[in-house]
């Protein structure tokens, strides 16, 4: 039987969340196909084609999936579920927001955030604020999955896939686009950012915590948050890292006044380096760190930019 991925894309480039699902895909069932459901948007059923493993691309090419409204989604996926054995989504604020609806009328449970596929119907998932790591068999039948994919390697490029162009399904009209505004950065965006700078409650204000900006932008670094700043209003929600906020895997995370709450671990623990500065020598961030530094962050802040300008790394602020 066949996998369909739920392609993450913003009818322009496709997101590399949707190559990591195909990694796991692929372990589930195989051969892979890919739905893309936009507006706009062939590139990206062009790059899915590409991605290495899929068979075939279905691209749905309609004003309505402009935004993926949970409820014009649903009814799309259950138009085209039938020949799937499974089909998974990244487990993004979109594919979260559509693909239970998805499960709820096939009637069968959703699996959540899986990390790990260790048989066709076998995974592994965190739970406890990532402090535990569950193992659950799915019951026999169709599999709706969300797929966590800091942990998934993204498959490769150099497929030929078919793109197969699709009616859009009926619009069951329960919704309607009305604005979004979103928060404007130069800087990579936090979950995809090969360096991740996030700052704590021990940066005291929000204008302390713009020290990490020098720092961010000499590393090409994205900029984070943990709940307690961004509940004190150093930054907007969006930067937050952590079980409620966003999970990033970035090749270096670089923790600056984080005590290292689990809520907080549970969003960045699978980052491949992780160093920590805290004057606390107690805090439990360095219990996970790879790196630790007990020291002022007032202190260490300007030497560590100093350092990077003597090496010629980045342009000052």
């Amino acid at each position: 039987m066949t996998a369909l991925v739920i392609a993450e894309h913003d009818n322009k480039t496709l997101n590399d969340a949707t190559a990591k699902t195909v990694t796991a895909a692929a372990k589930v069932s195989s051969p892979v196909h890919i739905l893309v459901a936009g507006s706009d948007c062939a590139a990206v059923a062009q790059a899915a084609a590409g991605i290495a493993g899929v068979e075939k691309v279905l691209l749905a090419d309609d004003a309505r999936y402009a935004r993926m409204l949970a409820e014009t989604m649903e009814t799309l996926i259950l138009s085209v579920a039938e020949p799937y054995e499974a089909i998974l989504a990244p487990a993004t604020t979109t594919g979260k927001n559509y693909l239970p609806r998805v499960a709820a009328k096939l009637d069968t449970p959703q699996i959540s955030e899986i990390i790990a596929v260790l048989a066709p119907d076998t995974f592994e998932r965190p739970i406890f604020a990532g402090n535990a790591v569950e193992t659950l068999q799915a019951p026999a039948g169709k599999k709706i999955v969300t797929v966590r994919t800091t942990t998934f390697a993204a498959a490769g490029s150099g497929g030929t896939a078919t793109v197969e162009k699709i009616a859009a399904a009926a619009d069951p009209g329960l919704s309607s686009f009305v604005e979004e505004n979103l928060s404007m950065s130069a800087r990579p965006e936090l979950t995809s950012a090969k360096i991740v700078i996030s700052g704590g409650r021990g940066l005291g204000s929000a204008e302390n915590f713009k020290l990490l900006d020098t720092i961010a932008d000499r590393l090409g670094a994205a900029v984070g948050a943990s709940r307690a700043a961004v509940d004190a209003g150093y930054v907007p929600n969006d930067f937050q890292v952590g079980q409620t906020g966003k999970a990033v895997a970035p090749e270096l995370y670089l923790a600056i006044g984080i005590s290292g709450a689990i809520q907080h671990l549970a969003g960045m623990k699978d980052s491949r380096v992780i160093a920590a500065i805290n004057k606390d020598a107690a805090a439990p961030i360095f219990q996970l760190a790879d790196f630790g530094l007990v020291e002022d962050l007032f202190k260490a802040i300007p030497e560590l930019n100093d350092e990077l300008a003597k090496r010629g790394i980045g342009q000052k602020a």
